[in-house]
């Protein structure tokens, strides 16, 4: 369900995918309001799960992980309980980074980094024999072109 958010919010979301460390002070100041309301408005977005979390993003290459690779896989069933049996598996393997659900010819498509391609060939034997697995293809990434972690605020979605 779409959160109803006026254009203060709207100001809020956009001041703090920008600077998430910004004082409670500072983001009334750039949104145009006293502090007090600010911070009721922060706190109600967090409540309401429009502001997920806070974190830093990191340089994955500079701290030694400087393998990219797209995996999609095909799972052999997607009975329901299969689906969440995998996608549980997939929760504790620290080397992807990101998984979806998708349609079309595979069930999963992940992110994942890792040191070099030998670690990830490693995980990659470890995931074909991971139980309902069909099929594994990957992509190795050669080059970034686009890495935004914020979601388009230029213009508020239509109700």
């Amino acid at each position: 369900m779409k959160a109803r958010l006026d254009a203060i919010d709207w100001k809020i979301l956009r001041e703090l995918q920008a600077d998430g460390r910004m004082t409670n002070v500072e983001l009334a100041s750039r949104v145009g309001i006293s502090a007090p309301p600010c911070l009721r408005r922060v706190r109600a977005l967090e409540e309401m799960g429009v502001i997920r979390g806070y974190r830093a993003l990191l340089a994955a290459e500079r701290l030694g992980y400087g393998v990219t690779v797209f995996a999609m896989v095909h799972l052999a069933s997607q009975a329901e309980a299969d689906l969440n049996a995998f996608a549980e598996k997939v929760r504790h393997w620290p080397v992807i980074r990101e998984c979806h659900t998708v349609s079309g010819d595979f069930d999963f498509v992940m992110k994942c980094v890792a040191p070099d391609l030998a670690s990830f060939q490693h995980f990659v034997g470890e995931l074909t024999a991971t139980p309902n697995v069909r099929n594994v293809r990957t992509v190795l990434t050669l080059g970034q072109v686009k890495d935004e972690a914020a979601v388009p605020l230029e213009i508020p979605p239509a109700d």
